[in-house]
């Protein structure tokens, strides 16, 4: 199973996109830490805003390599989510 390409491929997919849950997931962390940390410190100028703007051209940067422009909705979006729905409604 391991030789066969597909199998490759679609594991390859599962690390980029397990890649980019990590990143999204340490930005959001850090840039609520680092909220906290100005607001605590420093009232006035909002320097944060400046890490979640650099951070986040770099997040979506990052989700564009990953899942395309097209982004999360995709080209077949509406017939993938019809299925998952007519899948849900033949469960019960």
């Amino acid at each position: 199973m391991e030789d066969d390409p597909d199998y490759l491929r679609a594991r390859r997919r599962v690390k980029a996109i397990k890649g980019f849950y990590i990143h999204f997931s340490l930005f959001v962390l850090v840039v609520a830490f680092l909220l906290v940390v100005n607001v605590m410190t420093q009232p006035g100028p909002w320097w944060v805003q400046w890490v979640f703007f650099g951070w986040g051209i770099g997040v979506a940067a990052h989700a564009v390599a990953v899942f395309g422009l097209a982004g999360w909705l995709g080209s077949d979006w509406e017939e993938r989510k019809i299925r998952e729905i007519m899948a849900k409604k033949s469960q019960r």
